[in-house]
């Protein structure tokens, strides 16, 4: 592994901010720690910097305890790269010399083929003896990361990169990320509020509450399985209605379902089922909906609709299923994994989080 994170906790005086974090990366996998302001994801990041000091548990990297009650390895021996939010970059230094910063040591020969090698990787070339404040944000942020990246470290760590650069930069910039790391076989640690940011870059996200993990996992997993309502809520659009087992099968306003394997055998009947906007289609023989609203959104239509007994949950079609309020459509769930949450135990878990 090249990063492990272990069962770290810290705060500020009497007050907890990092409560029992682990996770573990490999080299050229990207993890991203997800969470709403506040939640500890950048005190976790300043940890794994070097620039917090842990009231318990290890950080590792390549092995290596670089932190923990009794270790505390400065920030510039870690083999840690940083990107800043802000990029922070030297005004007085042109690009070349910025992206050779932390490459001092080298011979000059060795140091000016390393910058050639970034400026390519990071599609800077010609480049080189520009200043920053001759560069658009989006290659602000190339010679940022090019920077990070020259010392090779053994892991990156990107704190909110995107945040001040605008949508489709944010797209591409993710994308080139991607390739960069996967071309160094770099570990990377990325912290960010945005979901889709998260989704669209990491291999593993762990999304963070009241300095918790609440889980650690594929953003494929994070968002069909969800661990409590918290994760749902926070990785997408859902809704929940009443769901009741009946004569080993669920039964809801939207028909019936097998019930879950993880389920069978237990003395649960009744549930709360997440229903994402995706998990409806539309079907003239499914049950009766009323179309309540409806936003256009170009290549689909995002609809808010009552179902049998007055419950409402929003539904995602084709644009092409054009649909007016107060219309009445025949609707079916279709979706290949149930998210069954038992209501008390779901608000156990979120108080104590």
């Amino acid at each position: 592994m090249k990063l492990e994170v272990d069962r770290i906790e810290l705060g500020y005086g009497d007050t907890p901010v990092v409560n029992g974090l682990s996770f573990a990366l490999d080299a050229g996998e990207i993890g991203c720690l997800l969470g709403a302001s506040g939640c500890g994801k950048t005190t976790a990041l300043r940890a794994i910097a070097g620039f917090e000091l842990l009231d318990a548990g290890e950080i590792r990297i390549d092995g290596q305890v670089v932190s923990s009650p009794e270790v505390q390895i400065v920030p510039e021996k870690r083999g840690v790269g940083m990107v800043f939010q802000d990029h922070a970059l030297f005004p007085h230094l042109d690009v070349a010399a910025n992206i050779g910063f932390g490459l001092r040591r080298l011979d000059p020969a060795e140091r000016r083929q390393r910058i050639d090698e970034l400026l390519a990787l990071t599609g800077l070339s010609g480049l080189g003896e520009r200043y920053p404040h001759e560069l658009s944000g989006g290659q602000q942020q190339r010679v940022a990361l090019a920077r990070a990246l020259a010392p090779r470290p053994a892991v990156l760590l990107l704190d909110e990169p995107f945040s001040n650069l605008d949508t489709g930069l944010r797209r591409q910039m993710g994308d080139d990320i991607r390739r960069m790391l996967t071309t160094q076989g770099t570990a990377a640690l990325l912290v960010t509020h945005d979901q889709q940011e998260a989704f669209a870059l990491a291999d593993r996200v762990g999304l963070m509450f009241g300095g918790y993990l609440l889980q650690w996992d594929s953003p494929y997993q994070l968002y069909h399985r969800p661990y409590c309502r918290y994760v749902a809520a926070f990785t997408g659009r859902g809704s929940y209605i009443r769901a009741r087992l009946e004569h080993g099968s669920l039964s809801h306003a939207l028909g019936r379902s097998p019930l879950p394997d993880e389920f069978a055998g237990g003395t649960i009947s009744e549930f709360e089922l997440l229903v994402r906007p995706d998990d409806i289609r539309p079907d003239a023989n499914g049950r009766p909906a009323r179309v309540l609203s409806r936003q256009f959104q170009g290549a689909d239509i995002l609809y808010q609709l009552e179902l049998p007994g007055g419950e409402k949950v929003g539904a995602l079609f084709p644009s092409h299923d054009n649909y007016g309020t107060g219309d009445s459509i025949g609707v079916v769930l279709d979706a290949d994994h149930l998210v069954l949450f038992d209501p008390a135990q779901a608000a156990a878990i979120e108080a104590s989080a």
